[in-house]
């Protein structure tokens, strides 16, 4: 054999070895339990207010569901009980921020965006503190759906893109193929609207503070005010003992009931902005989170 011929061989070897040693690295973390996150978008469940108290709409607005598509968030803690003050308890992720805009505010362009059921977060348990707890806290950032306006006597459909979270440092970010180059940070409630199918698009704020948050713990572990850490509680405490031989699937539950808000010009409990209607609310109703083991 000659020995080019001995040295490829060699080459191949090695190559081969490398390869399937990576595989059964990648196959090992792959078995690893882990903590597993996903959304649910529940038009049915109930619809509360900041206090986490059922919520009626106020006279001289009217409301709708929309069609959810995609969300994001910007922070997931596990807290052990309803005294336990915002970022004590576990922060099992905590997303990327920047100070381009000015002010530290969330970055958009490293948002991780899923849509209903998809798989949010997936982390190593080993990696969270052991102990049993009760609630959960979520910082949601961003949401799109598709929403109804009236213009004209005639019903369109659009999509509507909005930013919930405390502030966003936004680039450029598209509505199929309409751009919105912002470059800058927007305080929550900015919103960016399409119509699909025709070439209308438009933009704007909600007034400050109007964003609902359900907090259930507001008088026990209040968040900050322009913040959106939706709060929940799970239904029986999520034990963490740190020696789980299969995955934990948390799926946080939220309620998009009625969840887009504007004042009525017109009391028809359509939404018709050519009118002067004004988006007010654009906040998620309410969080339940459920877990399996």
């Amino acid at each position: 054999m000659k020995p080019a011929f001995k040295f490829l061989l060699l080459l191949i070897f090695v190559a081969s070895a490398s390869f399937f040693s990576c595989s059964s690295e990648d196959s090992l973390l792959d078995d690893e339990p882990s903590l597993i996150v996903k959304f649910k978008f529940d038009p049915n469940q109930i619809r509360l207010n900041n206090l986490g108290q059922l919520s009626v709409i106020p006279e001289g607005n009217a409301a709708q569901t929309p069609d959810f598509k995609k969300i994001s968030a910007h922070y997931l803690e596990f807290a052990p009980t309803a005294t336990t003050p915002l970022g004590q308890g576990t922060i099992v992720y905590h997303a990327p921020e920047t100070d381009l805009g000015g002010a530290m505010a969330i970055d958009f362009s490293k948002a991780k965006i899923v849509g209903n059921d998809e798989v949010f977060l997936k982390i190593p348990l080993k990696d969270i503190a052991s102990g049993s707890y009760e609630w959960v806290r979520v910082s949601l950032t961003y949401q799109s759906g598709t929403i109804q306006i009236l213009n004209q006597g005639t019903t369109y459909s659009g999509t509507l893109d909005s930013f919930v979270g405390f502030r966003t440092y936004i680039g450029t970010h598209n509505i199929d193929n309409n751009v919105f180059p912002v470059n800058a940070n927007r305080s929550q409630g900015y919103w960016a609207f399409a119509l699909n199918g025709f070439p209308f698009a438009t933009s704007g704020q909600a007034p400050e503070g109007a964003t609902t948050v359900p907090n259930p713990l507001f008088s026990t572990s209040p968040i900050p005010q322009g913040s959106c850490v939706v709060t929940g509680k799970f239904s029986n405490n999520m034990i963490i003992t740190g020696n789980e031989e299969s995955d934990v699937v948390v799926e946080l539950s939220l309620s998009i009931n009625h969840s887009f808000e504007w004042t009525e010009v017109t009391s028809d409990g359509k939404y018709e902005p050519s009118i002067g209607e004004q988006v007010v609310d654009m906040g998620l109703r309410g969080l339940i989170p459920r877990f399996t083991k």
